[in-house]
């Protein structure tokens, strides 16, 4: 194996060994997991001739944006569609969505693999001021979740820019009267009560949508979460909590009904929430386990030996907090980067230019932690990548750094443009 040139922040480079992958692909499961129900939150790849620029219209590579879905299928881990992983609201437009939702349920049925897909209201306008009516989100959550169904997916209602912004104005209009409360449990009881199976809720926080704060009703959202679950009764299956609190999570999951899971979508904490504390654990729904799916396969299969479930998740939570820092919703820069590493994409580009969100020093630490703990699946390929961006950047890929490199403070839309 070669070694691994890594760029600091002041332009110098240093080496590192090359690792090999913690887990490798003689270790694959011949089934789905069932120590834990885990989704690995699946992201999209685009054609690299396509026009990947800000505001055009998604233009997939199918091949590979299907194959990475058999690649988590294939370690016994579900997937997690359409969802903010695959930039939903930040590139993914409708039509590509609902081609997406159609396309990876035909391939989940084809090879036995768990699937369940983002149900949203992004097909209405989302013009300022212009707020649609209660009627219209119920309709547009209604029609997708028909097409989610009607595909053979299981259905996680995501939260929702155009209800938060309903609620908000609710809130200001009464601001005594928990009147954003109301609407989110009145607009979810309707649409829930058209599924026709159990679905998911997803309470997406400010860190990932700032367009989302104080999603739920901020500080009464625990309590509204549970009445929209009381309301529905079996009809919802869980929530996947999304708020980088473990202990917020922790609370909540502790006051679901019996017929609830918690799914932690939490990058930063997953390792104890998905071991439990002894009374509950949760299971999980997760973009950090695409970028480790091997280790994540592996570890779960662990369970119950906590030991050496931890001996190979714990190393990874340091790679996923790199990758989810701040700003955190470039954390998609970050999964699509590794994807391209290891070798289940060609090129590393993103629908809307998003392969611009991180700084080649940014995805030099990426790639240090990725090495550090085994994640890595293909190590010589992604070194030999790695070293191709750093060069067209201009930085010298040898055993010495010097500081003052061309690449400094250069975003990849710069370099690779």
């Amino acid at each position: 194996m070669t070694g691994l040139t890594l760029l600091a922040a002041d332009g110098s480079t240093s080496r590192a060994t090359l690792n090999p992958p913690a887990v490798t692909a003689a270790a694959k499961p011949t089934a789905p997991l069932t120590e834990r129900l885990v989704y690995a939150a699946a992201h999209v790849v685009p054609r690299a001739a396509a026009d990947n620029t800000p505001g055009a219209p998604a233009d997939l590579d199918w091949d590979a944006t299907l194959a990475f879905r058999h690649h988590l299928w294939s370690w016994g881990l579900g997937v997690a569609d359409a969802m903010d992983t695959a930039q939903r609201n930040m590139g993914l437009d409708p039509a590509a969505t609902r081609e997406l939702i159609t396309r990876s349920a035909r391939e989940a049925q084809s090879v036995g693999g768990r699937i369940v897909v983002g149900v949203n209201t992004d097909d209405l306008p989302d013009d300022g001021d212009d707020l649609p009516t209660e009627q219209q989100v119920v309709d547009a959550y209604v029609a997708q979740l028909h097409h989610a169904e009607d595909a053979g997916a299981g259905v996680v209602l995501m939260a929702s820019r155009h209800l938060a912004r309903l609620a908000q104005r609710a809130d200001s209009d009464s601001p005594s009267s928990n009147a954003a409360a109301s609407t989110y449990r009145r607009i979810y009881g309707r649409v829930i009560e058209q599924a026709s199976a159990p679905v998911v809720l997803h309470w997406l926080g400010e860190a990932f949508d700032p367009a989302l704060a104080g999603y739920f009703g901020g500080q009464q959202g625990p309590d509204t979460v549970l009445d929209i679950m009381r309301d529905a009764g079996p009809k919802v299956s869980g929530i996947k909590m999304s708020l980088l609190n473990a202990r917020a999570e922790v609370a909540l999951r502790s006051q679901l009904p019996a017929t609830a899971r918690m799914f932690t979508g939490d990058d930063f904490h997953y390792v104890d929430l998905v071991a439990g504390d002894g009374r509950a654990h949760s299971d999980a729904l997760l973009g950090a386990f695409a970028a480790v799916a091997p280790i994540a396969s592996a570890a779960v299969r662990a369970l119950p030996d906590e030991t050496a479930y931890r001996a190979l998740l714990a190393p990874t939570e340091a790679l996923s907090r790199q990758v989810f820092s701040a700003p955190t919703w470039h954390y998609k820069t970050g999964i699509a980067f590794l994807a391209w590493l290891n070798g289940h994409q060609p090129a590393f580009q993103m629908v809307g230019g998003q392969h611009a969100g991180r700084s080649l020093p940014h995805l030099s630490e990426t790639v240090r932690l990725a090495n550090a703990c085994g994640a890595l699946e293909h190590p010589d390929l992604a070194a030999s990548r790695w070293h191709a961006l750093l060069a067209v950047a201009g930085v010298e890929t040898g055993p010495t750094g010097r500081p003052g490199s061309p690449a400094v403070d250069r975003t990849v839309a710069e370099v690779v443009a």
